[in-house]
């Protein structure tokens, strides 16, 4: 009688463990859910917020890529003349130039090309306007512009209000706010026409054109 109430005992007992065994398996379970649940939520969020930041910045980026009306050409001589050079283009996109570049800013003279387009084998913008733009005219065009790798000068015989010319490239607009300007300065600015990229634009030739020799 004793020997079956201590088998039932027993037997209670190791269904009780059992149970208890169970509910610890189940709990480890829950657990190991929860984290994997947690993370997947995570990556989730990580790559929902990945997508909108891309989605942005590439919405922020200015439409460069294709420029109505850019021209290219395909000056390859970079050599250094100290003789005034005739150019093909006015103003001129590339070709033999002077020693010393034109240091990069906003004149309101004319600049010797020679000058000009040793900055623009380094690199620079030359935005040229024809001198008879009205005083608000230029405000408009120069106010704001970053003179960094840029050069702005006015350019007497111009064939439209304003040119912008690069290394090899160039814009004529007939207008100073035109949109095309920015887009231009953006992708042409040390851009990928540039002979010498990151050469030095500052501490060159300062003068400017007398007006006796204009």
């Amino acid at each position: 009688m004793g020997s079956n109430a201590q088998r039932r005992r027993e037997a209670r007992e190791r269904v009780a463990e059992m149970r208890r065994e169970d509910a610890a398996k189940q709990r480890r379970r829950n657990t190991l859910f929860g984290i994997g649940l947690v993370m997947l939520v995570v990556v989730a969020v990580g790559g929902i917020a990945w997508a909108v930041k891309v989605g942005t910045d590439q919405a922020a980026e200015p439409a460069v890529q294709s420029i109505d009306g850019v021209k290219t050409y395909n000056y390859t001589a970079q050599e250094h003349t100290n003789d005034p050079v005739n150019y093909a283009e006015s103003p001129p996109v590339g070709g033999p130039h002077n020693p010393l570049w034109q240091t990069c800013g906003i004149y309101d003279a004319p600049i010797p090309n020679e000058n000009a387009v040793h900055s623009m084998e380094h690199g620079a913008v030359w935005i040229t306007y024809d001198p008879s733009l009205s005083k608000a005219e230029v405000a408009r065009l120069t106010t704001g512009l970053d003179p960094n790798y840029l050069l702005v000068s006015p350019y007497p015989g111009l064939d439209a209000p304003v040119v912008a010319s690069a290394w090899n490239t160039q814009l004529k607009l007939s207008s100073v706010d035109d949109p095309r300007l920015a887009a231009f300065i953006t992708k042409y600015r040390q851009g990928p026409q540039t002979p010498e990229p990151g050469a030095s634009c500052s501490n060159g030739n300062n003068t400017t054109i007398p007006e006796s020799s204009k």
